[in-house]
């Protein structure tokens, strides 16, 4: 039989370019070379006789016929993991590429380790976590799955609830004893607050819920990050009052490093596993979002909830 005259790694990159709008961003996500994409792609026009994209020297854009293919190229490329899937079901394991987007501290203390064990009890699957604060477009930027803490809101999306968890106010007993243990929400602010913004929350405004339901407080800091591990440390370090998710704090609360303060006061912040509408069914992810709810509810990386 003759070699067809593309390859599936055509078709990979061609479907990067187009979600991505751009060579250098498909380049990224595939871990490959921009000049291997541009090489792909020229191939594949080749292959195909037309043009697929229009480049201009500030963005990139699909043409008709490269609507066409790119549809096609979905197609055939979901064959291709159903293949794998078949095969790797028949040999009771995984296979194919996984994708994961999670939160920097969440990753790197609880998701990393644990999809490196399930690589290991599955050497054909070829897992990706990339780790950032902020709300990602699973179908724009192609992730299979998103651990994110927070209510779901994206109607498109399918949210698979791992655990209960949430957001205390916590501060070193060190700055304690210097500014004063606040006995009421409207008390904080008079306090240095570290400001937290987990991925889409604003900066400065604080929603809790107390024993006469939901509250909010606006508030002023000097110190402030999106990156919740920079936010600990400071609180640690006597900088200030600090709202974190209670398995990122329950350590140094138990150290005494931190201590509650308005423990009357929570932030609901459960832990979810979101995949889009059309990969809820697949095998693989099933497995896969089985096996983080069961490790991070129980197993050696569990969130201390």
């Amino acid at each position: 039989m003759a070699k067809p005259a593309w390859e599936l790694i055509d078709l990979r990159v061609l479907c990067a370019v187009a979600r991505r709008g751009s060579f250098s961003a498909a380049a990224v996500d595939l871990g490959i070379s921009v000049a291997y994409v541009t090489k792909r792609v020229a191939h594949l026009e080749k292959a195909l006789g037309s043009p697929l994209f229009l480049r201009t020297t500030r963005k990139v854009s699909i043409t008709a016929q490269g609507e066409t293919v790119y549809t096609w190229a979905c197609k055939v490329l979901e064959a291709a993991e159903a293949l794998d899937q078949e095969v790797a079901q028949s040999r009771n394991t995984l296979a194919g590429s996984l994708k994961v987007s999670t939160s920097h501290r969440l990753g790197s203390l609880h998701i990393a380790p644990i999809l490196a064990r399930l690589r290991q009890q599955h050497p054909g699957l070829q897992v990706w976590l990339e780790m950032v604060d902020r709300r990602v477009d699973l179908i724009a930027e192609n992730f299979d799955l998103d651990i994110r803490v927070g209510e779901v809101q994206e109607p498109h999306l399918v949210a698979h609830k791992i655990a209960s968890s949430a957001r205390v106010l916590c501060a070193s007993p060190a700055y304690l004893a210097a500014r004063g243990v606040p006995h009421t929400l409207q008390g904080l602010a008079g306090h240095e607050c570290l400001m937290f913004r987990d991925r889409d929350q604003p900066f400065s405004v604080l929603r809790l819920e107390g024993l006469q339901g939901p509250e909010s407080l606006q508030l002023s800091g000097t110190l402030g990050s999106n990156q919740s591990d920079a936010i600990h440390h400071w609180a640690r370090q006597g900088l200030g009052i600090a709202l974190l998710s209670r398995w990122d704090v329950a350590q140094s609360l138990r150290e005494g490093a931190l201590a509650p303060v308005l423990p009357q006061y929570r932030q609901p912040a459960d832990i979810y596993a979101v995949t889009p509408v059309r990969s809820h069914l697949s095998t693989k992810l099933q497995v896969c979002l089985n096996y983080v709810r069961e490790q991070l509810t129980a197993g050696e990386f569990a969130l201390d909830l």
